[in-house]
């Protein structure tokens, strides 16, 4: 082999150890039901963003600092979380590795869902429940006071395709994606799995509560 071609060989090798290292870091995660989004959270937060800027948090194995980006952010309403305000949210520094990207000028109103760190600070990612306040529709809005929160003893499980089933009582099947081919199909914007009297669960819809006699409740 000559050494023009050695040389090309190794260079495409290079390349492609860059091209694996990419896409071992790339975002991924499973689409979550907001009510699953609420109920694996940390926090729960409606507010606005008004600043940005890039800090430093620690350094990786290898010695590298990490980058985060920090958000500073006005909190209107918290609906689930400490018992104190939350003045700023970090996310990773670009979408590969999960970072959110948000508008700053604090004309636009988040909900947020995250977790937090062991410092106290708040974090948010792409497999998060991040959505525009106005975007969210009233059922929304008015399952994350309580609705979303008595059914979290329930299980959400996700259908992909058809068949697809529940296996215990206390599960609720999501058809959004094969039904709608959207994630923010009718049951996320309108239902909310929650428990039943005799311990099982079933989807709920509408803004009213439940009546007592919730056991007739028609699936979606």
């Amino acid at each position: 082999m000559t050494w023009s071609m050695s040389s090309c060989v190794i260079t495409l090798f290079v390349l492609f150890l860059w091209r694996v290292e990419d896409i071992a870091e790339a975002c991924s995660c499973s689409p979550a039901h907001p009510q699953q989004a609420f109920c694996n959270a940390d926090v729960v937060i409606r507010a606005k963003v008004v600043g940005k800027k890039v800090v430093e948090a620690g350094n990786d194995v290898y010695g590298n600092t990490i980058k985060r980006i920090k958000y500073d952010i006005k909190q209107i309403k918290m609906f689930k979380g400490p018992d104190r305000d939350i003045d700023a949210i970090f996310t990773a520094p670009s979408s590969a590795v999960c970072g959110v990207t948000l508008e700053t000028n604090g004309n636009k109103e988040y909900l947020f869902t995250g977790k937090l760190e062991t410092d106290g600070t708040m974090h948010v990612t792409l497999c998060d429940f991040i959505e525009s306040w106005e975007a969210m529709s009233p059922t929304q809005k008015k399952s994350l006071t309580q609705r979303y929160e008595s059914g979290c003893k329930c299980k959400i499980i996700r259908c992909t395709s058809i068949p697809c089933t529940i296996s215990a009582p206390e599960e609720c099947l999501w058809t959004d994606w094969v039904m709608e081919k959207s994630h923010s199909g009718p049951q996320a914007q309108h239902f909310a799995c929650i428990n039943r009297s005799d311990g099982s669960c079933a989807w709920y819809r509408g803004i009213a509560p439940p009546k007592k006699e919730f056991l007739d409740i028609e699936d979606p």
